[in-house]
């Protein structure tokens, strides 16, 4: 697959002038919030578009635009409006055939059109890697009515995961372990996916076996000019399908790392591009399984905020605008200590407000990112605690003693 050209000669303009290099985030949550910082250190004049008002990037970006990410003309008009040298996608829920379009000559979609499609949809990246790349992955069926879900289950067994092939963090997402459960797995998964919450509408579903694994983790790949580098493996813990704690690195049995990289690597150089991707693995016994990716930074990797010399986000804004990485640094060495992260929440309806802050910081070595999200409908996450420690142990209860010393209210 051809490499990409960077979007300038390894020079940048000044942002807010007519020499301005500029990158257009689409999605605008904590994610897209690091990125922007990381663009804006390097000088690049980042542009915003989210579906809802002062989204945590909007809050840091030069300008900002509220649409209908799931609306390709209203997607075509922001990209013409702003002639971005650069469109990043930052959250899977947008019109991703407008990407096929805008990706010319002057304007590059990170980290490409194609490998945005395939992440944003289950069964194309699980085609391409079960099937294409022949790659170890848990057992799957898809499934477009109520009666080829319960063919699906029947054929792959009990428990099995049941998720929207177009979701993501989770949503509409269900364990199933009795046949009793599936009729509500396939309600949920119809209803609580983000592409679609029309009940009417046509969901695809894809049941995958529930995999009996000694660990996940998550690899950071980072694809840039000098070919791909890894940050140390990244453990983590889940809950109903999203993120809650996170630490570097994870412990691998011999061998187990090698194997990893070389599935992330298999992967990333299929999709192509530029950046970093977050490949999510399952590790049973000696053998490495694959399960998800993502063409950007991942949520369990903000653990290297506090972790490594270069975050994701760092990482990430070199890497895309063609950029050095340099050699990735885990802070302390590659012998000394750990870092951890965990996921604070709020449950509810309302604008979130913050106490305990300095308790939360009094923590040894603690640090805290608010995100600054405008409002939460539900179940949302709006903060992270982080902290390093001497071992993995003791960087997670740092991190978790943190988490515990906030307390959000919704007003």
């Amino acid at each position: 697959m051809s490499e990409p050209t960077p979007p300038t000669d390894g020079g940048i303009g000044t942002p807010l002038s007519p020499g301005a290099t500029r990158a257009l985030l689409l999605g605008g949550g904590e994610l897209g919030k690091e990125v922007a910082i990381e663009l804006q250190r390097l000088g690049v004049e980042v542009v915003v578009a989210d579906r809802y008002p002062n989204t945590p990037a909007m809050q840091v970006a030069h300008r900002a635009h509220v649409v209908d990410m799931l609306d390709g003309d209203a997607l075509r008009r922001v990209v013409a409006l702003e002639r971005p040298h650069l469109v990043v996608p930052e959250i899977e829920a947008i019109a991703t055939d407008v990407l096929d379009e805008v990706a010319r000559p002057g304007t590059r979609v990170v980290p490409t059109a194609r490998a945005t499609q395939l992440t944003m949809d289950r069964e194309g990246i699980r085609r391409l890697v079960g099937e294409e790349l022949g790659l170890p992955t848990s057992a799957y069926r898809f499934a477009d009515s109520r009666e080829e879900l319960h063919a699906a289950a029947n054929a792959l067994g009990l428990p099995c995961v049941v998720k929207p092939v177009m979701s993501s963090s989770g949503k509409g997402q269900s364990v199933v372990r009795r046949p009793d459960q599936l009729d509500d797995a396939w309600r949920h998964a119809r209803t609580a996916g983000r592409v679609t919450a029309d009940p009417d509408a046509s969901v695809r579903v894809i049941v995958e076996e529930l995999v009996e694994f000694d660990s996940e983790i998550t690899l950071l790949t980072v694809r840039h000019t000098g070919g791909t580098s890894f940050c140390e493996p990244i453990g983590h813990v889940q809950s109903d399908g999203d993120y809650r704690e996170s630490w570097q690195p994870a412990v691998l049995p011999d061998g187990v790392l090698a194997r990893a990289q070389d599935v992330a690597r298999t992967v990333t150089q299929a999709l192509g591009g530029w950046g970093v991707f977050g490949v999510e693995l399952f590790v049973v016994g000696d053998q490495v399984l694959f399960s998800e990716v993502s063409p950007r930074p991942h949520d369990t990797g903000l653990v290297t905020l506090v972790s490594q010399d270069l975050s994701e986000f760092a990482l990430h804004a070199r890497a895309v605008l063609g950029l050095p990485v340099g050699e990735v640094l885990r802070i302390g060495g590659p012998a000394q200590g750990a870092a951890a992260s965990c996921a604070v929440l709020a449950e509810g309806y309302g604008v979130p407000a913050f106490s305990g802050v300095d308790a939360a910081l009094a923590v040894p070595t603690a640090q805290l990112r608010l995100f600054g999200k405008p409002e939460v409908r539900g179940r949302r996450r709006v903060a992270v605690t982080l902290a390093r420690g001497a071992d993995v142990a003791e960087a997670r209860a740092r991190a978790v003693a943190a988490a515990e010393a906030l307390t959000v209210t919704l007003g």
